[in-house]
């Protein structure tokens, strides 16, 4: 595959990747500038090295402080490194002719189809991981996390205690959990739906009969 061909695939890659992928799914504008960027801006370094001759050690190392820059700068999810790191490796895989030739194009693939998949809304959809800040001192995990169940409406699959504050009486609690304990029973009803059908109260009966 000549380095045209390998070009024009990157781009195809991470439009991909950032227009139909990411952005309709994470809506965050900063991320895409810098989800573009840095797939340009290593596919172009790569490109470079590669053309000067340098080893690909020197490649990776980029790979690595380009990393460690991004994640020092700002604070993102689990899945925005995915992104991030999936837009650098597109980048390096598209600066560099592999043998066999559509070794480069298959892993480009599979990179961009493994991030849409585990990225997938409806993968695991109703788990959530939060931080919770309980207001009074629980040290017993069995305390927390009937109270979690019932304060997130959710089955809890697993908590650890962060810290307890005795002096504040709170409770820091890193909980993960699945949202609605029974989906086959339905929604919630509400005190009156659950008291039953309203029966009209019966008239009463006049002593005197009819007249």
């Amino acid at each position: 595959m000549t380095l045209p061909q390998l070009f024009a695939l990157d781009l195809v890659a991470i439009a991909f990747l950032v227009f139909v992928l990411y952005f309709p799914r994470h809506r965050r504008r900063d991320m895409v500038v810098a989800l573009l960027g840095i797939n340009v801006g290593v596919l172009g370094v790569t490109q470079g090295l590669s053309s000067a001759g340098v080893s690909a050690g020197l490649g990776l190392g980029l790979f690595g402080v380009l990393s460690i820059i991004r994640l020092r700068s700002t604070e993102m999810d689990q899945s925005e490194v995915a992104y991030y790191f999936a837009a650098l490796t597109l980048g390096l895989l598209g600066g560099f002719v592999v043998d066999p030739a559509w070794l480069s194009a298959a892993l480009m693939v599979a990179i961009v189809a493994a991030v849409a998949v585990g990225d997938h809304p409806r993968l695991f959809a109703g788990y959530r991981h939060q931080v919770v800040t309980l207001d009074r001192a629980v040290a017993d995990e069995a305390a927390a996390r009937e109270q979690l169940s019932t304060l997130l409406g959710a089955r809890v699959h697993r908590l650890t205690i962060r810290r307890v504050d005795l002096v504040q009486d709170t409770t820091v609690v890193d909980v993960r959990y699945q949202l609605g304990r029974d989906p086959a029973a339905g929604p919630p009803t509400s005190a009156a739906a659950a008291a039953g059908p309203t029966v009209p109260p019966t008239p009463a009966l006049d002593p005197a009969g009819p007249r």
